[in-house]
């Protein structure tokens, strides 16, 4: 059971600004949510930086789906797990079927700032 994870992806919802660009609107009201499941979620980075301003905190985790599980997940999403919200940390890799031109599945990295 190595896929027995879930998360739910968040996708910022568009709004127009001032000068008519279009922006990611993250309120509740115009983000869009799906749940994925067959997800294996590992820790994968901590740094931490203190100083007399601020203690700073950078948490990743690495993202793997099962095979044939190919979620809808982009650069620019967010990503609820665990009680927390992480943001996507580069761009979505697909891995493709050896065999086949088919995705066989994804991995991707995320993190988490605070402080």
């Amino acid at each position: 059971m190595m896929f027995n994870q879930s998360a739910v992806r968040v996708r910022a919802g568009v709004k127009t600004d001032r000068g008519g660009n279009d922006m990611p609107d993250w309120s509740s009201a115009a983000v869009s949510r799906l749940t994925v499941t067959g997800l294996n979620i590992q820790p994968n980075s901590q740094t931490e930086t203190v100083n007399e301003q601020r203690d700073a905190v950078i948490t990743g985790y690495r993202v793997q789906s099962a095979e044939g599980i190919v979620p809808d997940i982009r650069a620019t999403d967010r990503i609820e797990w665990n009680g927390q919200t992480f943001e996507v940390d580069g761009e979505v890799a697909t891995w493709p079927d050896l065999f086949t031109d088919a995705a066989h599945h994804i991995e991707f990295a995320m993190k988490r700032a605070t402080g």
